[in-house]
């Protein structure tokens, strides 16, 4: 107990990673993790500041929050950062059309963005979306771009369901960055500015908060790089063995 206080010495607030870590997904639904709801509620009344971090991009922020309330945790739409409205802000300041290879549970969020005669892509976890059509159209648009961007709402390669482990959007990004030979914009963990996002809602210093996930990499490892702690829980895509090099990622 002393060196578990010792290392979370000075801790004002915690992020908690939601998929994996509060509830495994599924088609439309959930399920609580067992403990989360009650974790939850514990944090809440404690002293620290609680956010949920989250690079869920197949429901917009609005249907994932409800869901979540219905599930039994204490949580509304200003306690979570999320991928979807931050890249909005990013297309509108920059001016930019994007061509949305997205789910269709997100396309409410881009409501308000132009997307006529794109000049970039946005890619997100498009589940069946992913069809050869739509990445071919994606890679179509960049390759006719003199300075092609690419946005991806996080960068996971895979997360967890009910159903078992999903191919996340990782993997159709690093297509498309060969395809294309560009890198993308990451909108989202691991990205630094993501979680500098999320502290500066908090009100807190890097130094200060510890971020909680099930990813190694997104979570563990993009939290520690901006200068915050980090834990792993053994619940989501936890596995005990990963895959090459994806625990020297972090």
């Amino acid at each position: 107990m002393a060196a578990w206080g010792q290392r979370l010495a000075g801790v004002r607030g915690v992020l908690l990673d939601i998929s994996g870590v509060l509830f495994d997904g599924a088609e439309g639904s959930g399920v609580p993790i067992a403990g989360s709801v009650e974790a939850v509620a514990r944090l809440k009344r404690s002293r620290l500041k609680v956010r949920f971090c989250t690079n869920e991009s197949q429901k917009s922020l609005g249907d994932l929050v409800r869901l979540l309330q219905q599930l039994g945790f204490d949580i509304s739409e200003g306690e979570v950062t999320a991928p979807a409205p931050a890249t909005c802000l990013i297309l509108k300041e920059r001016g930019l059309r994007p061509y949305l290879l997205i789910h269709d549970g997100i396309r409410s969020e881009f409501d308000q963005i132009d997307t006529s005669n794109p000049n970039c892509v946005v890619i997100a976890d498009a589940g069946e979306s992913f069809s050869y059509q739509n990445m071919n159209k994606a890679f179509q648009v960049l390759m006719e771009l003199e300075n092609p961007v690419l946005i991806s709402l996080g960068k996971g390669r895979y997360y967890k369901e009910t159903s078992g482990l999903m191919l996340d959007v990782g993997a159709y990004v690093k297509a498309l960055e060969y395809a294309c030979g560009i890198e993308a914009e990451v909108v989202g963990k691991p990205s630094p500015e993501y979680f500098k996002s999320a502290l500066q809602e908090m009100g807190l210093e890097a130094h200060q908060a510890v971020m909680i996930g099930d990813d190694i990499v997104g979570d563990v490892g993009g939290a520690q790089q901006c200068g915050m702690r980090a834990l792993q829980v053994r619940t989501g895509k936890f596995r005990l063995r990963v895959p090459d090099g994806e625990a020297g990622e972090s």
